[in-house]
Formats: structure tokens, sequence, C-alpha cells
């Protein structure tokens, strides 16, 4: 373990009101994405929509680290240049998704555990030498009757601070992503309570794991009420509960809290951050680890069409730029159709 890479690599990822583009979506969910513009979801439309965002003009000034998938850290620019070279050489950081995705926990409905140990150390190795210097694995916890359990919980923070050591190892950042889903009928209370259960489990077990805090980042979800509540939480309400349970649980060593959007659209997830940036000093760096929330307006206009390629990537410069501002609290609504 190279501390001193770690923690230079993990301070930088957060740092300058910059965020991450998650863009390690497999090959089945990016085929569901095409669907929605009618494009065939072949290996070269999955690299060429790739380098639409990689290469988009100024997306280095707010974007710091880019997730890749296995396929696409192993693809090229069209002038043949592989995409973990390309992003180095314009200040953003290479990084790899390396969980094998959620399946069932045995025993337990309704509940999932993310798979993808088997054979990590060497995955690593294999990541390091093409150029990562990160890496994501998501745990999903599901809200509902009953659920999360105990055991669960203490399953999937297990499956974490396992892999937190295996990045580690190979002197590469671990991104340690527990996300409690937005999907069901819960209260923003509810989520409170369970999203404070499962980061102090996770951290019990980073802990007990022995990771190195200064060289990781937290990818959590924000604290808020379920899609299907009738009862909606402010943005007030989102970015206080969030700030108040990242202040319970976090420690002050973990340099950066990167958030996911959850199904957030990408105004919410962008009005959320800036009001809990704009709220006064805090330990970490709070910024932007968004996926769809990012994509989602260069997607649609880009539509698989040359003519809309840099279209496209100035829809992503715009978004990216936005969320830089919330990184450094001074986003407003009203800007979103100055930045357009």
């Amino acid at each position: 373990m190279n501390t001193t890479e770690l923690a230079a690599t993990a301070h930088a990822m957060v740092a300058n009101r910059r965020g991450i583009l998650a863009a390690d979506e497999s090959t089945s969910t990016i085929g569901k994405r095409f669907n929605t513009i009618k494009l065939e979801s072949t290996e070269e439309n999955r690299r060429l929509y790739r380098e639409m965002l990689f290469t988009a003009p100024e997306a280095s000034q707010y974007i710091s680290g880019v997730i890749l998938y296995d396929e696409t850290i192993r693809q090229k620019t069209k002038d043949g240049t592989p995409f973990p070279a390309y992003l180095s050489k314009n200040k953003m950081i290479p990084g790899i998704k390396v969980d094998t995705g959620a399946k069932p926990l045995a025993g337990f409905p309704g509940e999932t555990i993310t798979e993808g140990h088997d054979g990590l150390r060497e995955r690593m190795a294999e990541y390091y030498k093409l150029g990562a210097r990160f890496a994501k694995w998501r745990a999903v916890i599901d809200i509902g009757s009953g659920i999360p359990t105990a055991y669960a919980s203490i399953a999937y923070a297990a499956a974490l601070a396992r892999y937190a050591t295996l990045c580690q190892e190979a002197s590469i950042v671990p991104i340690v992503e527990p996300e409690v889903l937005m999907d069901g009928g819960h209260t923003i209370e509810r989520c409170e309570e369970v999203t404070n259960t499962v980061l102090d489990r996770v951290f019990s077990h980073l802990f007990a794991a022995r990771v190195y805090l200064e060289g990781m980042i937290l990818k959590p979800n924000m604290v808020i009420a379920g899609k299907k509540c009738a009862q909606q939480a402010s943005p007030e309400q989102v970015a206080e509960a969030t700030l108040r349970t990242l202040k319970h649980q976090v420690p002050c060593a973990v340099p950066g809290i990167a958030f996911l959007s959850g199904g957030q659209s990408p105004t919410q997830a962008t009005l959320h951050l800036s009001l809990m940036n704009a709220s006064g000093s805090l330990p970490w760096a709070l910024t932007f680890s968004y996926g769809r929330a990012l994509q989602e307006d260069a997607l649609g206009i880009w539509g698989g069409k040359s003519t809309a390629f840099a279209a496209g990537q100035q829809a992503l410069a715009v978004r990216a730029k936005l969320n830089s501002l919330a990184a450094g609290g001074t986003y407003k609504p009203s800007m979103e159709k100055s930045a357009a």
C-alpha cells in the first residue's frame, strides 16, 4: 500500500469543486439507455458515446475523474489513444467499476448482496496497469417492511470493507458506495434512520479492516423520502437531514464525499448539493459522482447522430459546470436557463 499516492489521489478527486463522472454502466444498462434514443447498443456505438463524453471541451474544468466499465477501460479514442491515457493527459483520473452487481441474499427475501470478490486482487493489479487509480463498489440497500435486516447490513458492510482493503493494497483509491434506495414509499425520517445505521456499520467494518481513511472516498445517497412517499421533503430538509447524518457518522479523516444522484432529477441533485455546501464550513469536501444526472441531457441531445456530437458535449459541459457551482454552494435553479 502506497499511502502517499492514495491520499494524493483521493484529495485530487474532490478538490477545486470538481466531481466525478460515473460512466460505468454495464452493457445491459447502457443498452436500456440507448433504447430511449432508438440506438443499437453495439460496441462501436458504446465507444463513440463514451468518447463524446470524455472529449467534451472544458470537461476537465469540472470533472476530476471518470468511472469506467471493464469494456470501456480497454477502448480508445478514434485517433487510437486509450481512454485512460486520454483522461490522464487531460487531468481527469481514470477509475473502474469492479463489482459484478447485486444478487439476492440467500435466506433474506427482498435483500441483496453485491458480488465480485473472486479474483479481485488480480483484477486490481491489471486495472492499475491499464491506468485506473480509483475503483467503485456499490452496495444496494432497499427500505421496506422489515428490511434492511441487521444481518444484511453487516454483510454488505463487510463486503465493502474487504473490497476497500484490496483496492488500497493495489494503491487504488476505493470509492465506498452504500446506496440506500429511494424507490419505496418511506419517509425522509425513515431514510435518515436507515442511512445512519448503514454508515455506522460500514465505518465500523472499515476500521476493523484497517482501511486507510485518508485514501478513500465515500459515495452515499442523500437522505430523501422515497419516490412513492406522499409527503416529499423540501430541498432544505433534504440538505439538513443529509448533513446531520454525515456529521454523525463520517470521520473527518475522509477527504471527501461524492454523492450519487440515486434517481433524483439533474436539477434536484444539483440543488441539494449546493444547499449543503452553502451551509458553512464542513470537515470534508462535498461534491458529485453522478451518472444519469450528468449524462441525461447529453444523451438525449446527441441521440446517436454525428451532427449532434458537439451539441451533446456542450450539454455535458453545462451540467458539469452547474454541479461544480453546487460544489461551491453557489448554484441557483435560476441558472438553468442561462447556462443552456
